[in-house]
């Protein structure tokens, strides 16, 4: 990967600096928060979803079948995004989360380095190298915490170019072949991810459409390739996972969309306060000057997220990074962009506004659910145990499977489908219809428990009788406790039994 010095530090996402800056400095600085990002991912706990998929994707490296022999509710590009980390790490002989990581990261300043170059095009306002290189660098790699790695901290870096050829397109200024091939496939792996990400390259796009004064802009070619390798990601869905569409969107539809978080606690989120907080900072620092087209674009972007954030609904902390990133991306860019002709009390501000952001993103995107230590506990019973689990909290199995090095029998990431029905029928009415088809995903989720846990007879068993008592619900139903009963307990750890097969 070759970039000119002032790579990195140009983008803001995409900050242009005008004098010709030769300085190693940002350089430097890029270099030692990768060195903290490596460092930071070797001590953090490792992602729920994240350490799911790595299973999942392994699994279809060995000829499991998506969707058939593997449970999961989102499209193949959740899963495809690690398959290239997953398969390096095994010619390499190494931990597959290491690998992801460090390709995360090279994709990161890939990104950065290609958005950079395509904001040369356009005449913008000189910033401080130093600043933005370090500031970049913090807000991609070191404040995602626990949700780097995630769907959406991937989705963020591959659009960085996107944005940059928006901004471009602002000043009417045309891209070389190069920029609108990497622009148009960065936007079209976003939208690969989820469709709720069309907000933000619609909104993106329609921003460069206002500022230029032409809706041509809307077809630019980058535009184009992205909206060509999104129907055609989409017909190769079809045509390859078809239980996708068949066993698995119903099976979504009924369950795990049939309930969501208030609005109220959605709008009370530190996510929301944190976006809102970058925002205004942005405007309030820019109220004499305006947005320029990196602040236009970036902003535009981060409100699209915003709106995919709120219409998922579930207030999710990684679900929030892009809109997030994107808002802090720009507040930072309008202090550096104004430093010298600002007044020091709004400089001071916008500084304050910096770091209580960062700090607040930071905390909130290190957040966990609270589960018992059980990685010494599991690993004292032997090594490498085949592991099952009873509860609908994924956060419980995942990463200690992969912790401890053991195997994962289930099919699915957890029994979400009888925790989502619990849901469903605590806090709505259910028509006999939908009870009924309710009643099927249960018998289906129960049946396919069994048997995985026949076809390969797990070594512990992990019951969660913290949240609704699955102990009682398994012992109650004579297969499964015709299977545990040869299970003896080994220990009890806030609610979580640990049950180990004698032999």
């Amino acid at each position: 990967m070759v970039m000119n010095i002032d790579a990195i530090s140009r983008f803001a996402p995409g900050v242009p600096v005008v004098s010709a800056h030769t300085s190693r400095l940002p350089w430097l600085l890029v270099a030692i928060m990768f060195a903290a990002a490596m460092l930071l991912r070797q001590v953090a706990a490792e992602n729920t979803d994240v350490s799911w998929l790595l299973i999942v994707g392994q699994r279809v490296l060995d000829g499991q079948r998506l969707y058939v022999d593997i449970v999961e509710i989102n499209p193949p590009m959740a899963v495809f995004a690690y398959l290239p980390g997953i398969a390096l790490a095994r010619a390499l002989g190494l931990d597959p989360r290491f690998v992801t990581d460090i390709l995360v990261l090279l994709l990161g300043l890939a990104s950065l380095a290609a958005a950079s170059r395509i904001l040369r095009r356009s005449a913008l306002d000189p910033v401080s190298p130093a600043f933005m290189a370090i500031w970049t660098a913090a807000v991609l790699m070191i404040l995602p915490m626990n949700v780097f790695g995630q769907r959406e901290h991937i989705a963020t870096l591959a659009f960085l170019p996107a944005l940059a050829a928006c901004a471009v397109r602002c000043d009417r200024q045309p891209l070389p072949l190069w920029a609108i091939l990497v622009a148009g496939m960065g936007a079209g792996i976003t939208l690969m991810f989820k469709p709720f990400f069309a907000f933000a390259v619609l909104l993106c796009a329609v921003a460069a459409a206002l500022r230029a004064g032409s809706w041509r802009a809307l077809f630019a070619p980058e535009n184009i390739i992205a909206g060509g390798l999104v129907a055609g990601y989409g017909v190769c869905t079809y045509v390859m996972y078809p239980e996708y569409f068949t066993l698995i969107y119903p099976l979504v539809r009924d369950t795990y969309l049939s309930w969501s978080a208030p609005a109220s606690t959605m709008l009370a989120s530190s996510a929301t306060l944190l976006w809102l907080g970058a925002a205004i900072c942005v405007f309030y620092l820019r109220r004499e000057r305006g947005l320029d087209a990196v602040l236009a674009v970036t902003l535009s972007a981060s409100l699209g997220f915003a709106a995919a954030f709120f219409l998922q609904r579930r207030g999710w902390a990684y679900q929030s990074y892009p809109m997030l990133a994107l808002a802090m991306l720009a507040a930072g860019y309008a202090i550096a962009a104004d430093a010298a002709a600002m007044p020091r009390r709004r400089r001071v501000a916008g500084w304050l506004v910096l770091i209580a952001t960062f700090a607040g993103g930071s905390l909130w995107f290190n957040a966990t659910v609270a589960i018992a230590p059980l990685d010494a506990a599991v690993a004292a019973l032997g090594p490498h145990p085949k592991i099952l689990m009873l509860s609908g909290e994924a956060a419980i199995g995942h990463p200690l499977v992969r912790n401890v090095h053991g195997v994962w029998v289930s099919r699915q990431e957890s029994l979400w489908v009888r925790e989502c029905v619990r849901l469903a029928r605590d806090n709505r009415p259910i028509d006999p219809q939908t009870d009924a088809r309710l009643d099927a995903y249960l018998a289906r989720e129960k049946a396919g428990l069994i048997e995985d846990f026949k076809r390969q007879p797990p070594d512990v068993v992990l019951i969660d009788d913290l949240r609704d008592d699955w102990g009682a619900w398994a012992r109650s139903d004579p297969e499964l406790a015709a299977l545990l009963a040869s299970y003896a307990l080994a220990q009890t750890t806030d609610g979580i039994e640990i049950l180990r097969r004698p032999d």
